[in-house]
C-alpha cells in the first residue's frame, strides 16, 4: 500500500508530463523544421539573385566591350562619320573604313577650326547643314520634332543638304553604351535598307528613353525597327556583331577633337547655330541659305 505522502506521481500525472514532453519535442522540432525551410528559401533566393547578377554582369559587360579603333562605313556613310541627305536620296560615297587613331589629337587643331567636311557650299548649289545628334540626347529629340518637317522641306526642295553625324557622346550616362548601340542599329538599317534610315531614326527619337540608365535593350530597338518596315533579320548580325561601333566612336572622336561641344551641334553653310544667340533655327537657316552671313 502506497503511503499517503508519497512523492511518486499518479498514473494521471505520469500521462500528463508525458503529453507535455511530447508537444514540447513536437514544437522543438516544427520550429526545426521551419528554420529549415526558411534558410532553403533563402538559399534558393539568394542563388537565384547570383545567378541574375552574374547574367547582368555578363550582358553588361558585353554591352560594353572593347571595340575596334578601325571599323568600315555603312553603305551612304562618309569619312566624316556622316551620312548626306539629298534632294534623291543619300549622297553616294566609296568604300570607306574609318580609323580612329587617324585622329589627331586635341591640342594640335587651330582653335575655332571646323570639324572636316564642313564648309559652305558654292554658290549655286545647295546650302549645307550638319547636323551632330546623338539618339539618347533629349535636346536633339526636341530639335528633330520642331524642325524635321522643316528639314524634310529644304532637302525635298534641293534647297539644302542635311547631313546627319551619329555621335556617343551620352555613353557616358548609360550603364550599357546606348547612345553606341542605338547609333549602331541606325547605321545597320542605313547600310541594309536606307529607305527605312529616316523613319528608324524618327521612332528612336519618339521612343527615347530617359536620359541615363541603361537605355533600350537591344530587343527592343529591334523591335522597333520591325514597326517601321525593316526586315530585322538583315541587321540581325550586324546589331549583335557591333559593325558599324567603331564608325560611330570615329564620329564621336570628330566631335571631341574639334571640340563641337555638346548635341545637337548645328553648322549652317559652315556656321556653327547657337541657339541662345541666334534665336529660331528656322528663321537663321533661311537667312544663311539666302546668301546672308550667319551672326556669330
Amino acid at each position: 500500500m502506497t503511503p499517503q505522502n508519497s512523492n511518486t506521481p499518479s498514473k494521471a500525472e505520469r500521462n500528463s508530463a508525458a503529453r507535455e514532453r511530447a508537444r514540447q519535442i513536437r514544437e522543438g522540432q516544427q520550429k526545426k523544421e521551419k528554420r529549415t525551410k526558411t534558410l532553403t528559401i533563402w538559399g534558393v533566393v539568394l542563388a537565384v539573385v547570383a545567378i541574375i547578377v552574374v547574367v547582368a554582369l555578363v550582358v553588361v559587360n558585353s554591352m560594353k566591350a572593347e571595340v575596334p579603333d578601325a571599323g568600315p562605313a555603312p553603305q551612304y556613310g562618309n569619312e566624316h562619320g556622316g551620312v548626306t541627305l539629298i534632294k534623291d536620296g543619300f549622297a553616294e560615297t566609296p568604300d570607306v573604313t574609318v580609323d580612329l587613331t587617324s585622329l589627331p589629337a586635341q591640342g594640335d587643331i587651330e582653335e575655332g577650326a571646323l570639324p572636316p567636311g564642313i564648309e559652305a557650299a558654292p554658290d549655286g548649289e545647295p546650302a549645307q547643314i550638319v547636323i551632330y545628334v546623338d539618339l539618347g540626347c533629349p535636346a536633339c529629340k526636341q530639335f528633330e520634332l520642331a524642325y524635321e518637317d522643316y528639314l524634310t522641306e529644304l532637302v525635298d526642295s534641293g534647297k539644302a543638304t542635311v547631313e546627319y553625324r551619329v555621335v556617343n557622346f551620352l555613353d557616358r550616362v548609360s550603364s550599357t553604351n546606348y547612345s553606341s548601340r542605338s547609333a549602331n542599329a541606325a547605321m545597320c538599317v542605313l547600310d541594309s535598307q536606307p529607305e527605312k534610315f529616316k523613319d528608324y531614326v524618327a521612332a528612336l527619337f519618339e521612343k527615347q528613353p530617359e536620359e541615363g540608365g541603361a537605355g533600350l535593350d537591344n530587343d527592343t530597338l529591334r523591335s522597333i525597327a520591325e514597326d517601321v518596315g525593316v526586315d530585322t533579320s538583315a541587321i540581325e548580325d550586324c546589331m549583335k556583331e557591333d559593325t558599324y561601333r567603331p564608325y560611330v566612336n570615329y564620329a564621336n572622336g570628330v566631335f571631341n577633337v574639334y571640340g563641337v561641344g555638346g548635341t545637337p551641334g548645328v553648322y549652317v553653310q559652315g556656321v556653327k547655330y547657337n541657339s541662345q544667340e541666334d534665336g529660331d533655327f528656322q528663321a537663321y537657316a533661311d537667312a544663311a541659305i539666302s546668301g546672308e552671313k550667319p551672326k556669330k
